[in-house]
Parts: structure tokens; C-alpha cells; sequence
């Protein structure tokens, strides 16, 4: 199937990471909404964030938000992984790269998934090298707490913008025991704040909280200088984010207290498939409109 590209500037975004004094930079792009943007925003207007994986949902959504998250979720949600742990660095870049090629308006951050950043400070910066170099995006985002503080600010000195990712954190899933709310337990609401404040004091312009108690969602909003997005956390965090296939309702019945659904695509597109299906049956498609070297009624 053959369709029209239309020409992106995302070869002038990897020009301009790829040709910085310091090897990595963000791109500046007037019509594209900046990181120095974003941080401005702390306690004013809320910051409107969705998932996208792919191109066409990209230009989509990309008038609407203001930032695109290119998250690991893509291994749950497109590849219908159990977690988000066997995603790689190489997935991650592919769909960071469709998402940068199809946007023009909203900041794009690209995850970087498990087992990618951990080891070290220089490993998390070989691979956000790599995503920021080879997609264009904007920044990159990383789970953790205080025993991530050196790696963001590791990371933050060499010019790369970071998101902090804390309270549920799915890349330690299994050690936190499932997905479930945290911050009931007052040892581990003062745990996930400290976490917050450590990862703020280390440079980063932002940070998620996910399925978060709301007192420990405001105190932590409250805590930081930077903006707080909540998945899950509060109404008071300074944006929120929301993964695209909820939003849109392709998720079946899957339904998580967290998100709202706005469309039910999933079970449009069924139907869709259902009309398509028994329209080939009944030999109702293709229609002389749909084939060629066949005369136009009344030609």
C-alpha cells in the first residue's frame, strides 16, 4: 500500500542533537513546545499529556497536548506484553522516532526501559545518547528514586533533559508486588516525597507520580519546584497523563480506576471489521469505485 509522506523536520531535529558542541542537545524548534516551557508552567496552567506509539496517532494528538510520552507502555499496549519489562532500547527508539517524524507542536519525551539505565550513570548516558541522537525527541524519562539522583543529575550535566517517574514505578513491579496504590503505608509515602525531592534536586525539569494517594500527591506537588504529573495521583499535580488506548477505549474491558475513557473505539472498530467481513462475503466490496479500468456509471 502506497501512501503520501509528507516531510518532516525531523531531520533537522537529529542535525541539530547530532551537530551540538556537547554531542547531545535539544532541538530548537519555534513551533514546538520547549522543556524551558514546560517548567515554567509549575502552579499555572496544567500540562495535558497522552502516549502515543505510532505516527498516525501522533498527528493526532499532537495539536491537542502538550507533550507526547513515548512510554514503555507500548510494550502492554501495542505488543501485548505482561509488563513493561522486555522492552528494549531498540523498540523504544523505533517508536520514538514514528512519534518526533509525525509531530510538529507538542515536547516529545521517549522512556528509557528496564535494565537500560540502571548499572550506572554512563550506561543510562549511552543510552539516552542514543534515544535523544536517533529519535530527536526532546528529553528522556527514567523510574526511580533517590538511588537514581546521581544518574539524573549524571545525565542533566551532559545536556540531556530527564522526567523522574515515582510512586508506582511498573519497572519494579515484581518487587513492589503488583500494581497497586502506594503511599498508604506512611513509611512509604515519606519514602516516595524523599524520592521526589531527591530527584528534583538533581536536575529533573519534571516528574510522574502514578497511583499515588492524593495527600501524598499534594505534598509532594507542593515539595518540588518543578512540575508534577500525575497518572493516577492528584488533581493537584501541576499536568496529567493519561495512556492513549484507555483514553481512547481500546482496552476492552480492561477499564483502570486511574483513567476515563472518552470514545469507545474498540468496539467501533469491531464493528467496523464485522461490516468489512461481511461485506467481502456477500461479494458487496469491492465495488466498481474500489477497482480499476472499470467505466464510471454514466461515463
Amino acid at each position: 500500500m502506497v501512501r503520501p509522506v509528507e516531510q518532516s523536520p525531523q531531520g533537522a531535529r537529529l542535525g541539530a542533537v547530532a551537530g551540538s558542541q556537547s554531542g547531545v542537545s535539544v532541538a530548537q524548534h519555534s513551533s514546538r513546545i520547549t522543556i524551558p516551557e514546560l517548567v515554567s508552567r509549575k502552579g499555572g496552567e496544567p500540562i495535558a499529556i497522552l502516549t502515543a506509539y505510532t505516527a498516525p496517532v501522533a498527528r493526532l494528538v499532537d495539536p491537542h497536548v502538550d507533550m507526547i510520552l513515548v512510554g514503555d507502555t507500548l510494550g502492554m499496549v501495542i505488543y501485548g506484553m505482561a509488563s513493561t519489562l522486555p522492552v528494549t532500547l531498540d523498540m523504544m527508539i523505533a517508536h520514538g522516532r514514528a512519534v518526533v517524524g509525525a509531530s510538529r507542536h507538542a515536547a516529545v519525551v521517549v522512556d528509557l526501559p528496564f535494565g537500560s539505565y540502571q548499572a550506572s550513570p554512563a550506561q543510562a548516558f549511552a543510552s539516552a545518547v542514543r534515544v535523544m541522537a536517533e529519535t530527536g525527541c526532546d528529553a528522556v524519562k527514567l523510574e526511580g528514586g533517590t538511588e537514581m539522583a546521581e544518574t539524573v543529575a549524571f545525565l542533566v550535566a551532559r545536556g540531556i533533559p530527564v522526567m523522574g517517574h515515582v510512586g508506582l514505578v511498573p519497572q519494579s513491579v515484581h518487587a513492589l508486588g503488583g500494581y497497586k496504590a502506594r503511599g498508604r503505608d506512611p513509611k512509604e509515602a515519606k519514602r516516595i516525597v524523599a524520592n521526589a525531592v531527591a530527584i528534583a534536586a538533581a536536575g529533573a525539569f519534571a516528574i510522574v507520580i502514578e497511583a499515588t494517594i492524593d495527600p501524598v500527591s499534594r505534598e509532594i506537588t507542593a515539595a518540588v519546584p518543578v512540575p508534577t504529573i500525575g497518572i493516577g495521583a492528584s488533581a493537584a499535580c501541576d499536568g496529567q497523563v493519561l495512556v492513549i488506548d484507555d483514553v481512547l477505549g481500546l482496552a476492552g474491558d480492561f477499564k483502570p480506576k486511574l483513567a476515563r475513557r472518552y470514545v469507545d473505539l474498540g468496539s467501533q472498530i469491531a464493528e467496523a471489521a464485522r461490516a468489512y467481513a461481511a461485506d467481502v462475503k456477500s461479494h458487496r466490496f469491492p465495488g466498481p469505485e474500489n477497482v480499476y479500468g472499470v467505466p464510471k456509471t454514466g461515463a
